[in-house]
């Protein structure tokens, strides 16, 4: 099959997979597209708007006009189809077309059939992978000055691409000082731009300073024990990789790159266990050197490959018939009976509720992490607080069963400055799962919450609105 047809094919495939979930928005995808709603309204990343992601991870929204439906699924179909031709540019340079058709035919599975809040939505982890496997290619290739600008727009994405650097090292040796100039060459374009807006030092608070936070904790309480388990069970969920380079690793005894996969292997593994919290699209870091390896030892293993392929039933099993249930859902119209997706439905029947109660120049707040009410709103922030995270020190990861914070000498600054500001319509989208986590849980804002009147809830939200709100003036409109 020619290349061209072959892509083609794959792009439609991913298209349909990512069109089944083309009424839904996942959890890591919320809060950068909630961030880049904001910058449609002309506020400033990290100086207007408090966002503990790198950059690029919320502006590349932009592109589609932070819309949601197919044009965002469209736009993921297109970026994994971009991370897939990637993959396969690698793996045919490295070895041959068929090693690279072999890439590309096994990410593309593995981005269609994984769980499904790890590969649909374009968060984080999914959205480094395309800089990260050209940062790779690059490097093997010589370029190591673009293998570092290519690792540096991985940086504005996920604070893990320093792995991706670490292991472009390995590959680029002895020429690391290219490869640093290339990396250094793309923050300091991003850190100047930064700067002209007054957002840079905002950005080191909450993107490296927050996050460091967050990477120092874990909700784990057996983090060691949890880890092997959830580590060992992703394995085996990617048998049909596992098995396949493992053979390539036995046959490669010799081989000129072994030993840089193997390191790149293992940088990429020990970002995934940074944080101490294994969830599965972590493991995005480890997946590219997977199949890349995985493809050598499909082509190495000629006719006894369908030994390996057999065992790509596990995920075929455990994740194709959800697809068929959410076609036969959109095909009758109804909604997904889908526990995965109910908090997802109930923020648009929350957003239904607050559309129909608010008036031109209303503004909102949301307490809790319902950044999907930002997105199907469209309402101006009153505050630069998207969510509860800054103003309770409780991450998402846990604050809708835990309330212990993983720093608190900032939060109170932060609630004091919430109470400053007068959002014409509240959302609490939080305390019904975790009253320890109520807003009349904080001293000071117990008389900013006195001045709202619950107006309408759903069955894990309530809206407020401000008691008499007199109108305001006009808040800036989407560009």
């Amino acid at each position: 099959m020619r290349p061209g047809t072959f892509f083609a094919a794959l792009f439609l495939i991913l298209l349909a997979a990512r069109l089944c979930h083309v009424d839904i928005l996942w959890a890591e995808e919320d809060l950068p597209m909630a961030a880049a709603t904001q910058m449609q309204f002309g506020q400033k990343l990290y100086r207007d708007v408090w966002f503990d992601k790198p950059p690029l991870l919320a502006s590349i929204n932009l592109a589609w006009g932070v819309r949601t439906g197919w044009p965002l699924r469209l736009a993921g179909a297109l970026y994994a189809l971009l991370g897939c031709w990637l993959a396969y540019a690698f793996a045919r340079d490295l070895w041959t077309p068929a090693e690279g058709l072999w890439t590309a035919v096994l990410l593309g599975f593995f981005l269609i059939f994984d769980f499904p809040s790890a590969v649909i939505p374009l968060a984080a982890d999914l959205t480094m992978l395309a800089p990260h496997l050209a940062a790779m290619w690059l490097a093997y290739r010589g370029r190591a000055f673009w293998s570092g600008a290519a690792a540096g727009v991985a940086l504005l994405i996920n604070t893990k691409a320093l792995f991706v650097l670490a292991a472009c090292a390995v590959w680029c040796f002895p020429a690391v000082g290219l490869l640093a100039a290339g990396f250094a060459a793309v923050n300091l374009l991003a850190a100047v731009s930064l700067a002209w807006t007054g957002a840079l030092v905002p950005y080191i608070d909450q993107v490296w300073r927050w996050g460091f936070l967050y990477a120092g904790t874990t909700f784990l309480e057996h983090p060691g024990r949890d880890g092997i388990i959830r580590t060992a069970g992703w394995l085996g969920f990617h048998a049909a990789l596992v098995v396949a380079a493992f053979w390539w690793l036995r046959q490669s005894r010799g081989c000129a790159v072994r030993w840089k996969l193997l390191a790149w292997a293992a940088l990429s593994l020990a970002a995934a266990v940074v944080g101490w919290r294994f969830f599965p699209r972590y493991f995005f870091q480890l997946l590219p050197v997977l199949v890349i390896s995985a493809s050598r030892g499909l082509v190495l293993l000629g006719r006894k490959r369908a030994l390996a392929l057999v065992l790509l039933l596990i995920p075929l099993v455990r994740f194709g018939p959800r697809y068929l249930i959410l076609v036969r859902d959109l095909a009758n119209g109804r909604p997904h009976a889908w526990n995965d997706v109910a908090m997802d439905q109930d923020s648009r029947a929350a957003a239904r509720l607050t559309r129909q109660l608010s008036h031109p120049g209303d503004s909102l707040f949301v307490w809790g992490f319902r950044p999907d009410l930002w997105v199907y709103t469209s309402l101006p922030a009153a505050t630069r607080f998207l969510d509860s995270q800054p103003l309770t020190g409780v991450p998402a990861d846990r604050h809708l069963t835990q309330s212990a914070p993983v720093g608190a000498d900032f939060t109170r600054a932060n609630r004091e400055e919430l109470a400053r500001a007068r959002p014409t319509i509240v959302i609490d989208g939080l305390s019904l799962y975790n009253p320890a986590l109520a807003m009349d849980r904080y001293p000071e804002l117990r008389p900013w919450l006195g001045q709202y009147q619950e107006v309408a809830r759903t069955r894990t939200t309530v809206i407020y609105r401000l008691s008499a709100a007199p109108a305001g003036p006009p808040l800036p409109e989407k560009r």
